[in-house]
């Protein structure tokens, strides 16, 4: 567990980790000094003859020449001021704990989404977006959680293991009965919780990956559930995952505040133990027995909280556990690593004996050979699953193939050019995601815009009209998912985000299905203008999208025939 702990942070994280491991080590001393100096001062304050009777405190007196009285109480004056600054110091400690944690996770959160963002297409396509949503939110929050515990327990055990060594010193027979009593009930709690809270975390894990799932599912098909009236049993169903990870946290709070409630009656049962003891062993002695009873419960009233403290940190990182699996898993999945050479598309584009299938999947494509040229216009038809949007996606240079070459101008792409390649290529999905900002980020996809790139595609995208008439211009806020505009607007600033950088290669992803027939005709007959000096890649199922194509291949079974156009 450490291993993986250690594994998830930065060089940056280790130190700050470390600094904070040093500082609790300090707080531990000055915890442990705080304690020792109570002894000291309910002696001499009962009992003014220490003052003749030690050869220390002789000296002290003789040095300052002042009232007993006086000395005891600019004595307790000091104790005022060091706790005041045990205080602080516990305070800024517990600043300093905080700030690392919970900056943790926004720092976790930034890793998980840049390496989803780093993953190779396919890999990436596997992955469940609930689960993804889940890994970045809660999973890294709850590693944050687990570090913060982490590091409480570390500064808990320097604490209890400076104030046991004083105890150990005042009074050793006392300390080693109290150590056994202690320490028996403190294994009873971790052996009878432990088990529980690994389960409970397994459960919480299941709980929350469904609630999510379930979450996410439903959210995404908000018209099919419109449609059907299926709100109520969809709530329901959501309701009963809501329930059941709720019942997942419950049961962790439950456990975790019975260590406390349990170790707190224990703790009061032990110290009138040692107050009768120490009352029964000096008799005689009142005035030590008073100092000692001072100390040992002062001892006492500070480890409770600790001893409670470190089991229940014991029980967050068994609790845990699984997050910190999750998020190591991510962060050492393997990276797309891309280089940055250069590659011209001035002839063609060709896919040379290649094998293709999915992960874990049948072959879908087998011995393909297949020529784009520069400035063609195609398209490809096919039923569903037939592999059309597989081979467009090779087409991009988003999935490799298994074997084969996928050569541009006769060279072979590679992890060293895929970048420049893909630069060169304006996609248009058949979904439009826009973000709740401005045309005109949501055109440069939320780039620093230059306003001379941005009129051009507005014109060219045929919006010119349309944000015109808008008070703000290019400025208008779209809404939440592009809530304010029509689908034939976002169609357009979704033609105008394709066109942006300036593609040699267009990408239409049955782009137009979700139009009318009249504005998808309107729609396709400006990509065709626009497209006059661009190559040409169509995923369609109507036949009136694409009759403008000199191309049109059909995708059937893993191979490709020409339906029209010359050879």
């Amino acid at each position: 567990m450490l291993k993986k702990l250690f594994a998830v942070l930065s060089l940056q994280d280790k130190r700050f980790f470390y600094a904070l491991l040093a500082f609790s080590v300090l707080i531990s001393f000055i915890e442990s000094f705080a304690i020792s100096l109570i002894m000291p001062f309910v002696s001499v304050a009962s009992d003014f003859s220490l003052f003749e009777r030690n050869a220390y405190l002789r000296q002290i007196d003789e040095f300052f020449n002042l009232p007993k009285y006086e000395l005891v109480a600019y004595f307790g004056l000091l104790l005022i001021v060091f706790y005041v600054l045990r205080a602080f110091l516990n305070a800024l400690y517990f600043y300093l704990l905080a700030r690392f944690s919970k900056g943790r996770y926004h720092l976790f959160a930034l890793r998980l989404f840049r390496k989803y963002l780093n993953l190779d297409y396919e890999s990436f396509t596997r992955q469940k977006h609930s689960a993804l949503l889940k890994t970045i939110t809660q999973e890294a929050f709850n590693l944050s959680t687990m570090l913060a515990s982490f590091l409480l327990m570390m500064s808990e055990l320097f604490v209890v293991a400076l104030i046991y060594a004083l105890m150990l010193v005042v009074d050793y027979q006392i300390t080693l009965f109290l150590s056994v009593f202690l320490l028996t009930n403190a294994l009873i709690l971790v052996r009878v919780l432990s088990p529980m809270m690994k389960k409970a975390g397994a459960k919480r894990e299941v709980a929350m990956s469904a609630f999510f799932e379930t979450l996410n599912t439903n959210l995404n098909n908000f018209k099919f559930i419109k449609l059907k009236g299926k709100e109520e049993s969809v709530a329901h169903l959501f309701s009963e995952q809501s329930f059941a990870f709720s019942r997942a946290n419950i049961t962790s709070e439950t456990i975790n505040a019975f260590p406390r409630l349990f170790l707190e009656a224990v703790g009061f049962c032990v110290l009138v133990f040692i107050v009768v003891a120490l009352i029964w062993q000096r008799q005689s002695d009142i005035h030590t027995a008073l100092a000692m009873i001072s100390l040992f419960v002062l001892a006492l009233y500070r480890l409770m909280p600790s001893a409670n403290r470190i089991i229940t940190s014991y029980h967050d990182l068994l609790y845990y556990k699984n997050s910190l699996d999750i998020v190591y898993n991510a962060l050492y999945e393997k990276d797309e690593n891309l280089g940055d050479e250069k590659v011209s598309f001035e002839k063609d584009l060709v896919l040379k004996n290649v094998n293709f299938a999915y992960k874990n999947k049948p072959l879908l494509f087998e011995n393909l050979n297949f020529t784009l040229k520069k400035g063609e216009k195609i398209a490809f038809i096919g039923e569903s699953g037939s592999g059309k949007s597989t081979l467009v996606d090779m087409l991009m240079g988003l999935l490799p193939p298994n074997s084969g070459e996928i050569l541009v101008d006769g060279r072979k792409l590679s992890a060293q050019n895929l970048k420049n390649f893909r630069q060169k290529i304006g996609y248009i999905p058949q979904q439009i995601y826009l973000f709740n900002d401005t045309i005109a980020k949501n055109i440069a996809f939320g780039e620093e815009f230059d306003e001379k790139m941005l009129e051009r595609v507005i014109k060219q995208a045929n919006l010119q009209s349309f944000i015109t008439s808008l008070k703000d211009g290019a400025n208008t806020i779209v809404g939440d998912g592009g809530g304010n505009l029509s689908v034939g607007q976002k169609q357009r600033i979704a033609i105008a985000r394709a066109l942006y950088l300036s593609p040699q290669i267009l990408v239409l992803d049955e782009a137009t299905s979700a139009l009318d027939n009249e504005s998808e005709a309107k729609i396709m007959s400006e990509i065709y203008k626009i497209s006059s000096d661009k190559t040409l890649i169509i995923i369609a199922h109507r036949l009136n999208t694409i009759e403008q194509c000199d191309k049109i291949y059909r995708v059937e079974k893993g191979k490709i025939s020409l339906e029209k156009g010359a050879k």
